[in-house]
């Protein structure tokens, strides 16, 4: 199990802390969106540099709400040449710091295409290596599906939300086939992950945030696609959701 400190002190937060953790998410996003773009603009951007902005960014967003977290589990060797993909648990907009601290690799978010439509968030995620699905266009989607699997050939790891949206208690949702169809496109390795307790830093659909919220990172078995196909959808689905709501335990799996 792996620990890390992040100055715990459990409390609601008052209104102007609140105000501090909002002003200070936006400037910190903007602050590394304008670092990866500047670093882009001057041909200075490498994944490694990626890889330790993604990091520095998601500690400071968890630092502002003084979180604890704990990584339990084993976490697979994510170089040695296959084809990963996280499918995490989604109850919080702190999902994707607490994977990005929490967890090894080159982790990019497979993320929805209205994210890029946000001023420096977007082109800095492009600029990132952060990928994309279309699948309302079908010609759009295959080259979405070629450049992903090239990312993930070359060392990506990517992290997908099943659910498709966020929680608000914490239980899981009825999963989405998006990733799944991505997975065996891909013939990726999946890596259940389930996020314990992080609905209560930020419920979902809601302004109250809560500091010094203790959240737990389970790592589960990972499951193979290759050599499965399209049949093998369904039980691939209840494959993953099973294991995922192992993870939970009774408390937060639905």
């Amino acid at each position: 199990m792996i620990r890390l400190k992040l100055n715990p002190l459990t409390e609601s937060a008052t209104l102007l802390r609140r105000a501090g953790v909002v002003l200070g998410s936006v400037g910190l996003t903007a602050l590394y969106s304008l670092l990866i773009l500047l670093r882009a603009l001057f041909g200075r951007l490498n994944r490694p540099i990626v890889d330790k902005y993604c990091r520095e960014w998601s500690a400071a967003l968890l630092r502002l709400v003084r979180a604890s977290l704990a990584v339990r589990g084993e976490v697979p060797d994510f170089n040695d040449g296959r084809r990963y993909i996280i499918m995490c648990t989604h109850a919080s907009h702190y999902d994707i710091p607490v994977a990005f601290v929490s967890l090894p690799g080159s982790i990019r978010m497979l993320a929805k295409k209205e994210l890029y439509a946000i001023p420096l968030l977007g082109q800095a995620m492009r600029a990132a290596e952060f990928p994309s699905v279309d699948r309302s266009d079908r010609a759009r989607a295959l080259r979405d599906l070629d450049r992903a699997r090239a990312m993930m050939e070359s060392g990506i790891v990517l992290w997908a939300a099943p659910e498709g949206t966020r929680s608000p208690d914490g239980r899981l949702l009825p999963f989405k086939k998006g990733c799944f169809h991505l997975a065996l496109d891909t013939q990726a390795v999946i890596v259940p992950v389930a996020i314990r307790g992080i609905h209560r830093v930020l419920p979902a659909r809601t302004l109250q945030i809560n500091i010094g919220q203790t959240v737990e990172v389970q790592v589960g078995e990972p499951i193979d696609t290759a050599g499965r196909g399209k049949d093998d959808l369904p039980t691939l689905m209840a494959d993953v959701r099973e294991r995922i709501e192992t993870l939970l335990g009774d408390g937060e799996a639905r």
